[in-house]
């Protein structure tokens, strides 16, 4: 989903990395002549208690400049989506989906064309690095560079305190499971349908996003993982978990959201709480309606003070780079983060 900027707190990089990375993702889509869809999306507060919330992001999208934002009520809610059941919505017309395997392939073989090399299967084991340059040191090897950029995920914490960086702040990840809907119900919305979300929290809620092959995703919740790649509920490492409950942050994080988080278990244990859920808003959802779809793991930052980090979070390490938390917009601002690090890298003398 390729992100407008509605959500994110004004002069943050979330806000100024989206707002550009969403031109430069559909120039890049026309240029690679890849399907560019904008959908257009509808967040819909539920009840009147959720109006000032809706009110504070669409304050925030007219600071980021989010073209075309709606205000919308009663019938013209319906108009734009008409299963949809709320007292208010705010519609953004850019918000737009693309195929993002497809355009990875298409990122991997520019880098080829222009001299690069992907190693893939590859362990990064550690880093030497002095003032002016880098060796990574890999399972099949060493590679010199001039500058690297860590961009590790699920590992980020751990591959950049091999290059010397600081603990804090230490991943933690959060499964994301999802449904989707069953043939002959994509109708159900036209284009992405998003809750209001939690400004507490850094995840979005249950929500329908429509995919570029006509499929339409419900969800993800955010169910606290047992290991960095648990994609299935009984997949479990126990030195994850280990790295886990021993991290000041993640404790302070659990003892302060244990209830959210018993929230989001419900409905990884019951399909019936799922579907209430994403109900709520779209009332015709039936259970029937719904088939599981594969999951994903966010590598969500946590403070050693127990705050989920919601900014994107860089770390400068001389000839190195960390990103240490690039959550949703990321894949949106993706090639905006990358030229924001090659032009610190380039202002560093690098």
């Amino acid at each position: 989903m390729v992100h407008a900027g509605v959500y994110y707190a004004p002069g943050s990089l979330k806000a100024t990395l989206c707002t550009q990375g969403r031109e430069l993702l559909r120039e890049a889509c026309g240029r690679w002549d890849l399907p560019y869809d904008e959908c257009g999306k509808l967040i819909v507060a539920r009840r009147s208690s959720e109006i000032p919330r809706l009110r504070t992001l669409q304050q925030r999208a007219a600071a980021n400049g989010v073209p075309g934002m709606r205000w919308l009520e009663g019938d013209a809610i319906t108009e734009v989506e008409p299963h949809v059941a709320g007292v208010a919505a705010l519609h953004s017309p850019v918000t737009a989906i693309v195929e993002f395997v497809r355009l990875a392939q298409a990122l991997s073989a520019d880098i080829e064309r222009r001299g690069g090399k992907l190693l893939l299967g590859t362990e990064v084991t550690g880093f030497r690095h002095g003032m002016a340059d880098v060796d990574v040191l890999t399972s099949t090897g060493r590679v010199p560079a001039d500058v690297a950029i860590l961009c590790a995920g699920l590992q980020s914490d751990r591959v950049a305190r091999l290059a010397g960086d600081v603990a804090d702040p230490a991943i933690v990840p959060f499964r994301g499971e999802y449904y989707r809907l069953v043939a002959g119900r994509q109708e159900l919305v036209r284009g992405l349908v998003y809750p209001v979300p939690d400004p507490r929290y850094p995840f979005l809620g249950v929500h329908f996003t429509r995919r570029v092959d006509g499929n339409v995703d419900v969800g993800p919740n955010a169910v606290l993982a047992l290991g960095r790649e648990a994609y299935r509920r009984g997949d479990v490492n126990w030195g994850d978990v280990y790295g886990l409950v021993s991290g000041v942050g993640f404790r302070r994080m659990a003892r302060r959201h244990w209830r959210a988080g018993l929230r989001e278990m419900k409905t990884s244990l019951s399909k019936k709480a799922f579907v209430a859920a994403a109900s709520s808003y779209i009332p015709s959802l039936t259970a029937g309606d719904l088939v599981p779809a594969p999951a994903g793991v966010r590598a969500q930052a946590v403070a050693a003070s127990g705050d989920l980090v919601d900014d994107f979070e860089l770390h400068f390490l001389g000839p190195v780079v960390a990103v240490r938390n690039a959550p949703s917009p990321a894949a949106t601002s993706s090639l905006a983060i990358a030229r924001y690090l090659v032009q610190g890298l380039a202002e560093k003398g690098f």
